[in-house]
């Protein structure tokens, strides 16, 4: 008798057991000691503070993370660029095939803080790789995929960025603010794939606190 309610248990309660969030926090320095980041494009290595960094090259570069398949979620990670104008884009990958086909979301430091207004509202941006780049969309829907971060963050400083994936919407949070820097629909029809550190074309950046929490 008590084993046949242990199993009726298990079959009642298992469709609220599926939806219940897994969080994982990754040592990123320690991943890739054991070889578990693959790099494509980009030397990666890890800086005296422990931190990853990824090297400056043309093209865009991407550190994959070994084993890691994401879907819906909430992935958090504390980032850092430059203030070098046209020399600091760096992100994230996620439901991604390969260093081509992959949505991303990331930032332009040398913007945060600019004097410039249109140059502000490019601080943020979404994309999806390789139907709907990012020229694409700022000239068919101009202010839609990319936006200003407000309060900015320092260009040259370490900031905190979480981005919640509920397929097809996607939030983007900056330094624990409340409201959304930016808030799209995806435009791939993906919903779950390999997951990376993304950095853009002559671009290099910083890496650390990564925490994945899956639904």
């Amino acid at each position: 008798m008590i084993k046949n309610t242990f199993v009726y248990s298990i079959l009642v309660f298992a469709p609220f057991l599926q939806g219940i969030a897994q969080k994982s926090t990754y040592d990123l320095a320690s991943l890739l000691r054991q070889n578990k980041i693959r790099v494509v494009n980009r030397e990666m290595t890890i800086t005296e503070n422990k931190n990853l960094h990824l090297s400056a090259k043309e093209d865009d570069g991407v550190a994959w993370i070994s084993g890691v398949d994401f879907s819906n979620g909430t992935i958090e990670i504390d980032l850092k660029g430059r203030d070098v104008l046209q020399q600091s884009f760096l992100g994230i990958a996620f439901h991604a095939v390969d260093q081509k086909t992959l949505d991303v979301v990331y930032f332009r430091p040398f913007n945060f803080q600019s004097s410039d207004t249109v140059r502000r509202s490019h601080a943020v941006q979404y994309a999806s790789h390789p139907d709907y780049p990012w020229a694409l969309l700022r000239d068919k829907f101009p202010g839609k995929y990319e936006h200003q971060i407000f309060p900015a963050p320092t260009p040259n400083g370490w900031f905190h960025v979480k981005i919640v994936v509920e397929y097809p919407d996607i939030r983007v949070f900056i330094n624990n603010e409340v409201s959304p820097s930016l808030q799209v629909k995806q435009l791939s029809e993906r919903k779950s794939g390999k997951f990376g550190l993304w950095v853009g074309n002559n671009s290099d950046g910083d890496f650390k606190n990564l925490t994945l929490t899956k639904q």
